[in-house]
């Protein structure tokens, strides 16, 4: 294995810290911005590291800038948890016309090793102050109540009175109402009055995957 240079060992010392923060590894934008580089810069590193043995690709259907990830020094077994794309109004949780394919998890890092767990596509960045980005997957575990501060997915009725639509926030409480907080300083809180609006915890956020 060839040595790695000087800037090559701080940013796999950065990934392996965020990593063991965060339960992911950073972005490109992340790493970019941790070492005052471009993007591209960042990537390059990324290769550079994947060459040395450092990164390892993981089957991704999508781009491939998020595929790579420090090795898992453990061989577990593995538990396939669905991936759900848009929830659709008074269809099953888990039905099959939601999902859009399965990820492996090792059991033994899932709750309940992973029965009642599934992933959720991220669409948007409004809990991108929780490094959970655009196009991330979302392990939640299936339960209809959740504490404050929790990150949750939740269904909400449409203030318009169309289809309900699922939406990963931050769970608070003001007095009956029902708070749901985005983590992006730009974009304001849901208040929900229940008597009026409804909505439904369908899980709580408990990981979260990048790359797939």
């Amino acid at each position: 294995m060839r040595e790695l240079t000087d800037r090559q060992q701080e940013v796999l010392g950065f990934m392996r810290g965020f990593q063991a923060k965060h339960g992911v590894p950073p972005t490109v934008r992340e790493i970019g911005e941790r070492f005052r580089i471009t993007p591209r810069a960042a990537f390059d590193h990324l290769r550079a590291l994947e060459r040395k043995g450092e990164l390892h690709r993981r089957p991704s259907a999508g781009r491939t800038s998020r595929a790579l990830s420090l090795p898992d020094a453990a061989v577990r077994a593995h538990r396939q948890v669905p991936i759900l794309g848009r929830i659709a109004a008074g269809s099953p949780l888990l039905a099959q016309e939601n999902r859009e394919g399965e990820v492996p998890i090792a059991a033994a890092s899932l709750p309940g090793r992973g029965e009642d767990v599934f992933a959720l596509r991220v669409r948007g960045d409004s809990m991108i102050d929780a490094h959970i980005c655009d196009g991330d997957l979302v392990l939640v575990r299936r339960q209809d109540s959740a504490q404050p501060n929790d990150i949750v997915v939740a269904m909400v009725e449409s203030e318009a009175g169309g289809d309900p639509e699922a939406t990963v926030k931050r769970f608070l409480r003001d007095g009956p109402r029902v708070v749901l907080k985005p983590e992006n300083p730009t974009m304001a809180p849901m208040v929900i009055d229940p008597t009026r609006r409804a909505v439904k915890i369908l899980g709580k956020v408990v990981g979260l995957l990048r790359g797939f």
